[in-house]
């Protein structure tokens, strides 16, 4: 097995206000420690869940990197988002009972399970909750508009730049640099995500190089000039 399961607590991760909502008591985050009371190991490369699997829970990223992908009628994968510490994912199983894309990890990771009746019937009890599992299902949807219109409308340019940015500001938000970031995924992975090919994401990466926007070193990526991504994906002209 890739994975197994370990006792955990909401009362004592200090990951909590990431994937949980605030302002719940002490006895409402008791009620959640007897729900979400494991976690899973996921080495990287393997799947913490497959499309057609049954779908039980919603899982919580402790540490760690997951894709998302999908395999099209011609074989092919479609990465179809990327997922980081404190999201949640999972959420695509709640429709029809079964997970529709895969969920592969990037690097080695853990993960809160968080049975999906158990959560379903707690949220019912206390609002608090119930608005979170809401909040949550509406950014993913934000998200995918996001998507679309990066695939539908964008250059080149403009899509690499609009995924760093998405990029660093999530990892900022869990207290991670600004300006540098380590890229979990591959160029190849980037390129099925944001719709264009291995060569075309290596190419705009090399010109945001030569214009002085970012420092490149393997995976690792310093942004040097922020303003700069930012005027790519959205012109002065077009504010």
């Amino acid at each position: 097995m890739d994975s197994h399961s370990i006792k955990v607590a909401c009362s004592s991760c200090n990951l909590r206000e990431l994937c949980l909502p605030l302002g719940l008591n002490s006895q409402e985050i008791d009620k959640l420690d007897r729900v979400i009371s494991s976690r899973r190991r996921i080495k990287r490369g393997s799947a913490l869940f497959s499309a057609g699997e049954r779908f039980t829970s919603l899982y919580a990223v402790r540490s760690g990197f997951f894709k998302t992908c999908i395999t099209t009628v011609d074989g092919r994968d479609q990465v179809t988002g990327f997922q980081m510490t404190g999201e949640i994912i999972g959420l695509d199983g709640i429709v029809n009972d079964h997970h529709s894309c895969d969920a592969i990890a990037l690097e080695d990771a853990e993960v809160c399970v968080m049975p999906f009746d158990q959560v379903e019937e707690l949220s019912r009890e206390f609002t608090t909750l119930q608005h979170h599992i809401h909040k949550i299902m509406s950014r993913e949807i934000v998200r995918d508009h996001s998507v679309m219109l990066l695939l539908g409308s964008m250059r080149a340019e403009e899509r690499l730049a609009a995924f760093l940015l998405n990029l660093v500001q999530r990892l900022h938000a869990r207290g991670f640099s600004q300006s540098e970031l380590v890229l979990r995924m591959t160029r190849e992975e980037i390129g099925s995500y944001l719709g264009m090919k291995l060569e075309t994401v290596s190419r705009t990466f090399s010109k945001f190089v030569e214009d002085g926007v970012i420092e490149v070193k393997q995976r690792y990526v310093h942004i040097k000039n922020t303003d700069a991504l930012r005027q790519i994906v959205t012109p002065p002209n077009c504010r």
